[in-house]
C-alpha cells in the first residue's frame, strides 16, 4: 500500500439499490447508501489484497456528497485513491469520486483501519457478555 494507489469498484443499479429500496428516499434512482457502500468496498478490496492472514479492515469514517441521480441500468464506477497512510501503518485515507456512464455523480472521503480480527470480536463478544446477552459468535 502506498499514497498514490488506486482502486475501482463498479455496480449496475438495479431496484434492489435505489433510494425506494433503502429507505433513503421515495424515488427509483441510485441510494446514496448504496453509494457509500460502493465507497467502502472499494477501499476494502484495495486493503484485502495487501493484508496478512488474521487481519482485516473496517470502516472509522466515511464523508460523502451525492450530486447527481444516475437511473436504474446505468452503471457507477467508484475510484478510491490512498491520501494518507499513517506512521504505524494501521490507518489508511482515501479519497473517493464517483460516476456513472454519464459523469460526475459523488465524491468523499474515507479511512480504514486494519485491525487483528480475533482481538476485535474478543472486543465484539465482551459488549455482549458486559450487556448480558448471549453470544453466537
Amino acid at each position: 500500500m502506498k499514497v498514490g494507489d488506486t482502486y475501482e469498484a463498479k455496480a449496475t443499479v438495479t431496484d434492489e439499490i435505489t433510494a425506494q429500496a433503502g429507505g433513503s428516499g421515495a424515488l427509483r434512482v441510485f441510494g446514496t447508501p448504496f453509494l457509500v457502500g460502493l465507497m467502502e468496498l472499494a477501499g476494502v478490496r484495495y486493503m484485502a489484497e495487501e493484508l496478512p492472514e488474521g487481519k482485516s479492515t473496517v470502516g472509522t469514517m466515511v464523508m460523502a456528497e451525492h450530486t447527481s441521480p444516475t437511473p436504474v441500468g446505468m452503471e457507477v464506477t467508484v475510484k478510491v485513491t490512498v491520501t494518507h497512510i499513517s506512521e504505524n501503518g494501521k490507518l489508511v485515507d482515501f479519497d473517493m469520486e464517483a460516476f456513472d456512464e454519464v459523469g460526475p455523480i459523488g465524491r468523499g472521503r474515507h479511512q480504514r483501519a486494519i485491525i487483528s480480527v480475533d482481538r476485535f470480536m474478543d472486543k465484539c463478544v465482551g459488549k455482549l457478555a458486559e450487556a448480558g446477552k448471549p453470544s453466537d459468535y
